[in-house]
């Protein structure tokens, strides 16, 4: 996956006709810091991200993974967030899992083998000696 946030910064910074130095006053770093990010040399740290996305008033996954989000006609999104949520390998949204069959438990699940089996490994010689 392609590193699109410096051209997502230079993109948003530059339709708000805000300097570096202008970003870089409004979130307390060196203007340097602002010029690593757009060359791509640096990435800024979870708290300057979001106070990007507050300073350019976009979201997150559109400056971070170019994503552009197009709302409907009423003005809401058209993705229902509780029944779709964002694959960041695939680039895309996916639908989420409604119930899990045994191997996806299984698969989840696979470490509750020891101590149900360390649980078993001692009630049943106990329960044979009682009936002995």
């Amino acid at each position: 996956m392609a590193n699109v946030l410096p051209n997502q910064l230079k993109k948003y910074r530059s339709d708000l006709n805000m300097s570096q130095e202008g970003v870089a006053d409004k979130l307390f770093v060196s203007r340097q810091a602002v010029s690593r990010w757009e060359s791509g040399d640096a990435t800024p740290d979870l708290t300057n991200l979001i106070k990007l996305t507050e300073i350019f008033k976009c979201s997150l996954d559109s400056l971070v993974l170019g994503i552009e989000e197009t709302p409907s006609k009423s003005g809401t999104p058209e993705i229902d967030s509780s029944e779709f949520t964002f694959d960041p390998r695939r680039g895309e949204y996916v639908r989420r899992r409604k119930n899990m069959n045994f191997w996806d438990f299984a698969a989840s699940y696979w470490w509750l083998i020891f101590p149900v089996g360390g649980f078993l490994s001692w009630i049943i010689p106990e329960i044979v000696g009682v009936f002995r």
